[in-house]
């Protein structure tokens, strides 16, 4: 079993850029992030429970990235950045400190490194069981509609809001659900000392108005990047400026390699 995946194809001798969405979203969200870094081959890849991989069922971390290890492989990729927001975030963070073969760099935007004690991870456990109720119970709509009134996404307008229920309902509550628990951040290792320890570059991106993670990034060893005008989901608030963020990053790294 593999994830499904979009690819593009780019420049040869140009590491992939491998992409990881967050909860109910899919590849898709990256595309337009991907477009503007034409040099670089591209891999969007769906998770677990979301697009073209909702029948895809997994019970934790380690399973998504043994699933992501295949699908790489099976790809003949070799040389690869990954590149995660929020939920893609976390999980491109576990991946990277498996020391999986062919890692480049980590990009990460607003993914949280995990809890740092017991009370924190079961409160969380808990929470994200309830919310994995609503969606096997509830129609998308409705949950969607609260799950954006959360303080992460109070930067979202109105419009911003009502366009990203009417996306994210297009989902299977069911499989939403699974993934959820299976990935809960109550479930997730700290992985702060792991990181610390790595032997590629990361780098930690996060939206000006995303107040709860530009906190947490002045907790993790790595190069920060504040994208301006932009809540959690910079990449898609601001998508020219996540870009050029991006195009930097990965400028700089290609010019240091020997």
């Amino acid at each position: 079993m593999m994830l499904s995946v979009a690819q593009r194809a780019g420049k040869p001798d140009y590491p992939w850029l491998v992409f990881l969405h967050g909860f109910s979203g899919d590849g898709n969200e990256w595309h337009e992030t991907g477009e503007r870094l034409p040099d670089y081959p591209a891999l969007y890849v769906d998770l677990p429970g979301h697009g073209g991989s909702a029948d895809v069922v997994v019970s934790g971390f380690a399973d998504v990235s043994n699933l992501l290890t295949k699908t790489l492989l099976s790809y003949n990729i070799f040389d690869y950045w990954l590149v995660g927001y929020s939920l893609g975030g976390r999980i491109a963070m576990y991946h990277a400190t498996r020391g999986p073969a062919g890692l480049r760099g980590l990009v990460v935007e607003g993914g949280h490194p995990g809890l740092q004690s017991a009370p924190e991870r079961e409160a969380r456990r808990q929470s994200d069981a309830r919310w994995a109720s609503r969606f096997r119970n509830e129609p998308l709509e409705v949950v969607f509609n609260d799950w954006y009134q959360q303080p992460v996404f109070a930067s979202l307008n109105d419009v911003q809001r009502h366009d990203l229920i009417a996306l994210r309902s297009q989902n299977q509550g069911q499989s939403l659900a699974a993934m959820l628990q299976a990935t809960s951040l109550g479930e997730q290792d700290d992985l702060r000392a792991a990181l610390v320890e790595r032997d590629y570059p990361f780098y930690y991106v996060y939206g000006e108005k995303d107040a709860r993670f530009g906190a947490i990034a002045t907790e993790l060893n790595a190069q920060r990047h504040v994208i301006p005008h932009a809540g959690h989901n910079a990449h898609r608030e601001n998508p020219d400026a996540f870009a050029a963020c991006l195009a930097q990053i990965l400028r700089l790294r290609i010019k240091d390699t020997p």
